[in-house]
C-alpha cells in the first residue's frame, strides 16, 4: 500500500550533501509506489518556539504566525517522516531544530509514524554522529507509536557535491525503495 512519506531537509544549502541524500531517499520511495513530498526547511519561513503555551490553550494553533502550520500540517498526515540535518556542533541544524520545537503545538496528536533519519558530516569518526542522531530520534520518543526504519549516515563530506560518490548516495535510494 502506498504511503505519504514527507522528508523534511534542515540543510541549509539547497542541493548541500543532506539535501542531496533526501533527493536520493525520494527517488527510491517514489519509484517504490509511494507518494513523497520534500520540504526545504530554510525555504520556508519557520521561527523558533516562543514557549508560551498559546497552543495549549487554543486547540493546538500557534502564537507565531508563519509557514510552520503549513508543515505541520503535512507532518501530521504523513505516514513517514524523513527528518535530515547536517552536524552542526555535533547536533542538527538550527532549521531542523526550530520545526522540531514548534511541534509542540499538536505534538500530543502526532501517531505511529515511521522515522528515517539522514545526516551528513565533515568528520568520518564513528561518533561525529551520536548527538545528531539523539536529538532527532528524541522527537519520535516523544511521539505514540513512533517506529525508527532507518539511518543513512554521510561521513567525511564538507563541499556541496562531494556526496556524489559517497556509499550513503546508494543507502538512501534502497532505504527509500524499501518504505
Amino acid at each position: 500500500m502506498a504511503k505519504r512519506v514527507l522528508i523534511l531537509s534542515g540543510s541549509p544549502r539547497k542541493g548541500g550533501n543532506s539535501d542531496t541524500l533526501c533527493d536520493q531517499f525520494a527517488k527510491g520511495a517514489e519509484q517504490a509506489g509511494h507518494q513523497v513530498e520534500k520540504i526545504w526547511i530554510q525555504g520556508k519561513k519557520i521561527a523558533p518556539c516562543l514557549g508560551c503555551y498559546y497552543c495549549k490553550t487554543h486547540s493546538g494553533e500557534c502564537a507565531v504566525k508563519d509557514d510552520m502550520r503549513e508543515v505541520l500540517d503535512k507532518m501530521m498526515a504523513a505516514d513517514v517522516l524523513v527528518l535530515s540535518s547536517p552536524v552542526y556542533f555535533y547536533s542538527i541544524s538550527a532549521q531542523l531544530k526550530a520545526v522540531i520545537d514548534r511541534t509542540v503545538a499538536r505534538w500530543l496528536e502526532f501517531h505511529d509514524k515511521e522515522f528515517y533519519y539522514i545526516m551528513t558530516a565533515a568528520e568520518d569518526t564513528d561518533t561525529v554522529m551520536d548527538c545528531t542522531l539523539a536529538c532527532m530520534r528524541g522527537l519520535a520518543e516523544c511521539l505514540k507509536g513512533s517506529v525508527e526504519r532507518g539511518v543513512v549516515y554521510g561521513k567525511g563530506v564538507y563541499e556541496r557535491g562531494e556526496i556524489a560518490d559517497h556509499p550513503a548516495m546508494t543507502q538512501a535510494y534502497e532505504m527509500g525503495k524499501e518504505v
